[in-house]
């Protein structure tokens, strides 16, 4: 809330420098904030009195947008990449998928392996196991498993995620 919006009788004020000014009627700090040619500006609605301070209300809402841009700069999100392969995948295929696994993991993102099974391969689920066991094996030295291999439908899935050094 800014200028004309508050509607408290009486607010803490706080000077323009920082300086504390104490509990004034609001229509007194209004008046010292126009003097000052600046904005009225309630900072902590719930204390009692509220907080106002006067500053200047466009600059004070242009350093808030430069501040959370820079708190999203600075945070990573975390992406979960797939993988899928089916049941009869040839050795180098698999070498290819577990490079691939290696580059994301390296950058920093989790990566779910997924076999996909159809028709008559549903029949063999469980033999099938080893695959995914194999390919937990072949990237442990960055990996931890974070999922278990586990049956979902038509499809068996382990996730993996970057182990912390």
């Amino acid at each position: 809330m800014i200028n004309e919006q508050i509607r408290d009788k009486e607010v803490r004020l706080i000077g323009e420098n920082g300086e504390q000014l104490g509990i004034v009627p609001t229509k007194e700090a209004l008046r010292m904030a126009d003097e000052a040619e600046l904005d009225l500006v309630k900072i902590a609605p719930k204390a009692e009195p509220p907080v106002c301070k006067i500053i200047d209300y466009g600059k004070y809402k242009y350093e808030q947008v430069r501040k959370e841009k820079e708190a999203k700069k600075k945070q990573k999100t975390v992406e979960l990449k797939e993988i899928r392969m089916s049941p009869n995948i040839d050795t180098n295929d698999l070498n290819t998928k577990i490079n691939s696994a290696k580059k994301f993991l390296t950058k920093g993102d989790r990566v779910k392996v997924t076999l996909r099974f159809r028709g008559r391969e549903m029949a063999h689920m469980q033999q099938s196991k080893y695959i995914l066991e194999d390919f937990a094996k072949a990237v442990e030295d960055i990996a931890v498993i974070e999922k278990a291999p586990k049956v979902e439908g038509r499809n068996m899935s382990l996730v993996l995620a970057k182990k912390n050094n």
